[in-house]
């Protein structure tokens, strides 16, 4: 499928929602700074924590909620595929090693389900630290990287008047 010179899908929804806000006022500071803590938010590797955190950052930051939920749920993907390595990297800061492997996770878990809990909590509490030791960079990265952009925007509406993006 062709996607016409707007783009098409969640890509042109999300710029459809900053856009939309830039023309209401918002600041490109306070949008990238909303997409940034967002972003960084939705890749903690704890399924389901993160629309609450998005919800308790936002509310604390003054910050866009429907824009934070979308961009929380845009990269709900990424979530999921970094889980893997954040487990991995709490293990190499000291989280105890666990085998994800279903079967013998089935067998731990039939042995002793309360170990079995305790030691897959340790192990995703190292995952949490190694998201923390990289959240800091990710959140200026995407900062450092959505500012000037949403900065231009704001620049070429302004020369614009009201046209359309």
């Amino acid at each position: 499928m062709v996607a016409d010179a707007q783009g098409s899908g969640l890509w042109a929804r999300a710029r459809g929602l900053v856009v939309a806000q830039l023309r209401q006022g918002a600041t490109p500071h306070k949008l990238a700074l909303t997409v940034a803590v967002a972003s960084v938010i939705a890749v903690l590797p704890v399924l389901g924590a993160t629309t609450l955190l998005c919800l308790l950052a936002g509310s604390a930051l003054r910050l866009n909620h429907p824009l934070m939920q979308f961009v929380n749920y845009l990269l709900s993907g990424l979530q999921l595929l970094l889980i893997l390595p954040f487990l991995k990297a709490g293990e190499w800061l000291g989280a105890p090693q666990l085998s994800l492997s279903l079967s013998e996770l089935q067998q731990r878990i039939a042995a002793d389900p309360l170990a079995s809990l305790r030691d897959f909590g340790w192990t995703a509490l190292g995952g949490v630290g190694a998201w923390a030791l990289v959240a800091p960079f990710g959140l200026l990265l995407v900062y450092a990287t959505l500012r000037p952009a949403l900065e231009r925007a704001a620049r070429s509406r302004q020369k614009l008047g009201t046209a359309t993006y």
